[in-house]
């Protein structure tokens, strides 16, 4: 098992100088005291701190501050051999958050491990965490807390609206209007599919 987050920065970050003004979004006067090797690894520490990234995410934050790729890559290895980069935990925890908690369909899953810079190989064993009835139980999910509080009352207005909710969050088109019709039950009209389902 991977050290755990409050565990793992310790024995990284006694190879280096931290100060109290350490913070998450910039680098303190010590850092840049450091070589650069100490000070790439003083930037990922803080990151990481924030919140987990992938590696990508990592060596972009190094490269706009000015760290040498052949300073920075080594540095990102050994963050990686003690168990602070997972790209493969880092895209199943991505997954099932943006899932569970936001919502997010299969198609919106993979543009958000895109833009995170997970490797597509890594990205699909990710996908492959989320079934199509999970994905259709998650869509029947928002479209139903919507109805809960909606105040549209034209059905097919209606219909339109959560068509394009669902397909804002990266659910198909096809599942989508599958979804809003048996919400609204049996006396919607699906010969209105085309027109009320808004693709992205």
């Amino acid at each position: 098992m991977s050290p755990t987050r409050t565990e793992a920065p310790v024995a990284v970050m006694s190879e280096r100088r931290a100060g109290p003004s350490d913070s998450a979004g910039e680098d303190s006067p010590d850092t840049w005291e450091m070589g650069p090797a100490a000070r790439a690894q003083g930037i990922c520490l803080r990151l990481l701190t924030a919140r987990p990234r992938s590696r990508a995410e990592l060596a972009d934050a190094l490269n706009k501050r000015g760290i040498p790729e052949e300073v920075g890559e080594p540095v990102l290895d050994r963050l990686g051999e003690v168990g602070l980069i997972d790209d493969a935990a880092f895209a199943e925890s991505t997954v099932h958050s943006a899932h569970r908690y936001r919502g997010l369909g299969r198609r919106a899953l993979r543009t958000e491990l895109q833009r995170k810079g997970v490797p597509s190989e890594i990205a699909d064993h990710a996908m492959a965490g989320v079934r199509p009835e999970d994905e259709e139980q998650r869509a029947r999910e928002l479209v139903q807390r919507k109805l809960r509080t909606t105040t549209v009352r034209d059905r097919t207005s209606l219909a339109r609206r959560l068509g394009a909710m669902l397909a804002r969050k990266g659910y198909s088109e096809g599942l989508a209007w599958r979804v809003v019709r048996g919400e609204l039950g049996p006396d919607h009209d699906s010969q209105d599919h085309d027109s009320e389902v808004e693709p992205d």
